[in-house]
């Protein structure tokens, strides 16, 4: 009779393991295409047998659920998106710069010539040493020193225009940093906030808040886009959140349920903490964003400064050599792209070819020739080789640091996405593969009643002759 009973039981627990391996099965097809989900299977273990007078009896099995998910291969998937993340930022800023400039450039030119588009800071230099040449060949025709003038007030838009797009293109950087570091300060939170829920749930049950574990990942990785963060799991479930400072030192962003350091922003630097430690990310949108703003648009911004100032330098020079005052062609207070202007008593019935007035076009000649001079830092000038030449560098530099980022991210893609696919051939679901364990669920559930029925049976007849026997 108690093996009768020991085999009942034995039986019953064979179709609660059953039920909960279908119930894991139905879960995994109905999360196929949750992005954050992993497959989870089920453990059955035997917990033995034991020798009794009625002969060797099961005591039982125990049953639990194990997700599908390598420590490792999340901490790379969360590498790889944060630099894919940060090199796609900075190929959004300078795509926006190379735009300020009007200009098409070939982003792997880098001769000296360029290539300009009508309308471009190249065009307007071009077509306002044109008209001092016309000028020049011309000069007591009215229309040509109207021109010369009319050129020169497009030149200084331009430079002006290129140099407040590029100013706003800073702008809206800095702009998504701040935007990015709230985002960043509340996604610590909530990974804060599920660590807590975790814990609640595996107090005395390690491993069994999946569902939690599965969207604190989910969170951690979108963390990731934005900084490059270090996960260490505790004891108790909870996850230790860290980033390095600008010495390379962890900086806890996360601990357990806690957030002890948000992120600030200031004056175009990352901080984190009450102490305001320096932060100096290597990948994420934040570097991405600060590192294309404060360095190649920076940079472009400098080199346009001093092809302006050089400008305003050497034509002045060679129109008013003797340093008249009030006899300037640029105003010598704006020398810079953002500043640069033409002399206020300048017009284009005050322009004069040459001092002699009448036919003497020297200053015209001398004006024109600054087109073809060769300037050198190490003269004391502002640029290095003649001013179409440094335009030219400059405007292939921003094409060649965008050439640069655009290559990194699609390496990095391919990368991220190869990282991705180890992590789904592990954690994701497989409809060919959980169809097939729930026919083979469905079977052994079937199976086992079958025994629980004949269990049933024998113990009806059991009872029935028992019953007979004391009658």
């Amino acid at each position: 009779m108690s093996g009768l009973f020991s085999l009942l039981n034995s039986t019953a627990a064979a179709l609660n393991a059953q039920t909960q391996a279908i119930t894991v099965t139905g879960n995994n097809i109905a999360n196929v295409n949750s992005p954050n989900y992993s497959r989870e299977t089920v453990q059955v273990a035997d917990l033995g047998e034991v020798q009794t007078a009625d002969g060797v009896e099961s005591t039982g099995m125990t049953v639990s659920v194990t997700q599908q998910r390598s420590a490792i291969l999340d901490q790379m998937v969360r590498q790889e998106a944060s630099l894919s993340s940060g090199y796609s930022a900075q190929q959004g800023v300078l795509q926006q710069a190379q735009a300020s400039l009007g200009e098409s450039v070939s982003a792997s030119s880098t001769s000296a010539s360029g290539t300009a588009s009508v309308g471009g800071l190249s065009a307007a230099i071009n077509a306002f040493f044109n008209a001092v040449e016309s000028y020049a060949a011309s000069p007591g025709d009215q229309t040509q020193s109207q021109a010369v003038v009319q050129q020169a007030s497009v030149l200084t838009d331009r430079f002006q225009q290129v140099d407040g797009n590029l100013s706003q293109v800073q702008a809206n950087a800095t702009a998504q940093v701040s935007q990015d570091v709230g985002t960043v300060n509340g996604l610590l939170q909530q990974v804060a906030q599920l660590n807590g829920q975790i814990h609640s749930v595996e107090v005395n049950a390690p491993g069994s808040a999946v569902a939690l574990r599965d969207q604190r990942e989910g969170v951690l990785e979108q963390l990731a886009a934005y900084l490059p963060v270090s996960v260490t799991e505790g004891a108790s479930g909870e996850d230790q959140v860290t980033t390095a400072d600008s010495q390379g030192q962890p900086v806890t962003l996360v601990s357990d349920a806690t957030v002890p350091a948000t992120l600030s922003v200031s004056g175009g630097s990352l901080f984190a903490g009450p102490q305001s430690v320096a932060l100096s990310p290597s990948s994420g949108s934040l570097q991405g964003n600060l590192t294309a703003g404060s360095g190649a648009v920076q940079s472009l911004r400098a080199g346009l400064d001093s092809l302006a100032g050089q400008i305003v330098a050497a034509v002045n020079a060679a129109y008013n050599p003797g340093g008249a005052a009030g006899g300037n062609f640029f105003d010598s207070s704006g020398t810079t792209a953002g500043t640069i202007s033409l002399d206020p008593a300048l017009t284009a019935a005050t322009l004069q070819a040459g001092p002699a007035g009448g036919g003497d076009n020297s200053s015209a000649l001398a004006m024109g020739a600054v087109a073809n001079q060769t300037f050198s830092t190490a003269s004391g000038d502002s640029i290095n080789g003649t001013i179409t030449q440094t335009y030219a560098a400059l405007s292939a530099g921003i094409g060649q640091a965008l050439s640069t980022a655009t290559t990194q991210l699609t390496d990095q893609t391919n990368v991220q996405t190869i990282v991705g696919n180890e992590r789904t051939s592990l954690s994701g679901v497989s409809l060919d593969q959980e169809m097939s364990n729930l026919v083979m669920y469905q079977r052994a559930y079937q199976a086992s009643s079958e025994v629980f029925s004949v269990i049933d049976q024998l113990l009806s007849n059991l009872a029935t002759s028992l019953g007979s026997v004391t009658g």
